[in-house]
């Protein structure tokens, strides 16, 4: 894809990032770690053990979700720096754009995403 192409889907991708990083500013409460973030929030003695566990599943899990997130925004950039932007990373074919204009960090098509997720175990 040229680069007047992918100028939009950059400045898309570019603003999701902003808004995801300032999104876990916030909810970390500046520069500070998930981990610390949850330490401060759990440990009320009125809290069952089951809970505080849960919760820390959750914390956890959200920030898992955030970085992969955050990895595939910065992974779509380097394909748009690379000239590969808009191919699949599977199997080459060109990625419609109505695809990327619904989920630009996306890096494969329709058929090989199909692939993946129906071959993930459960």
């Amino acid at each position: 894809m040229q680069t007047q192409q992918t100028t939009p889907y950059k400045e898309q991708l570019l603003g999701m990032r902003r808004a995801l990083l300032a999104q876990i500013a916030e909810q970390r409460g500046g520069i500070v770690g998930r981990a610390e973030v949850a330490a401060a929030h759990f440990g009320h003695p009125e809290d069952s053990s089951a809970q505080l566990a849960t919760e820390r599943e959750v914390e956890f899990a959200l920030g898992e979700h955030e970085t992969a997130e955050l990895q595939a925004i910065d992974n779509a950039l380097q394909r748009i720096e690379a000239g590969t932007y808009g191919e699949c990373t599977d199997c080459g074919v060109h990625i419609p754009e109505a695809r990327l204009h619904a989920a630009p960090e996306t890096h494969r098509c329709i058929t090989c995403q199909e692939k993946t997720e129906h071959h993930r175990p459960a």
